[in-house]
């Protein structure tokens, strides 16, 4: 069943945090090359950040104390390098609902909005004060509004930012390209069928 733009809104995400310090932190970090192969998505969670992982013991995504975390909090350009779509797709898959960092990637950021995880920058003194609440307590919870343009953690408020049309498709569901397309189906068929190369006339 096809839902409306109003089901697929986004505005709250709440849960625990997960920081993950450093700058520039790539693509390929985030999900090694040789996934790139996969016809589907599914299982990519599980292989996020798996060469990091591998190399650092106390990397917070094999940390079990963040075990459930569904926000990531980061630092700058996260998310640069090649511009796989598969990068957000593993995040959301491992269970992250929305990401605060000082700044994304351009190509990261419009790959997370069109599979609905948000991305919101704020300064380095406010994320650096998220970051901090997740290590001395793991367990802090954490409120995302993106109608508000902040972020709640343990009674205290950051500020956060998107751009204009980001933050619009997120409140407005408008987000999903593909949904907004099988929810006026007819209207695209009816096009193919006039278009020659479509109809074979």
């Amino acid at each position: 069943m096809a839902t409306s733009s109003a089901d697929r809104r986004i505005d709250r995400i709440s849960g625990t945090a997960i920081p993950l310090r450093g700058n520039n932190i790539d693509t390929d970090r985030i999900i090694p090359a040789r996934y790139l192969k996969a016809i589907t998505f599914e299982g990519l969670g599980e292989h996020v950040f798996e060469d990091d992982r591998a190399s650092m013991p106390d990397h917070p995504f094999e940390n079990p104390a963040y075990a459930g975390a569904s926000i990531l909090v980061v630092n700058e350009n996260f998310g640069s390098g090649s511009s796989r779509e598969h990068a957000p797709q593993a995040l959301k898959r491992w269970g992250i609902g929305a990401c605060v960092g000082e700044s994304f990637s351009e190509i990261f950021l419009g790959n997370a909005t069109t599979i609905g995880l948000p991305c919101a920058t704020a300064d380095a003194e406010g994320v650096e004060r998220l970051m901090a609440s997740a290590e001395g307590n793991p367990r802090t919870h954490l409120t995302l509004s993106v109608a508000g343009g902040r972020v709640e953690a343990g009674g205290h408020f950051v500020p956060i930012r998107m751009p204009d049309a980001v933050r619009e498709a997120l409140l407005s569901g408008q987000w999903d390209a593909t949904a907004l397309l099988l929810d006026r189906f007819d209207e695209v068929r009816a096009v193919s069928a006039r278009l020659p190369y479509v109809a074979g006339f």
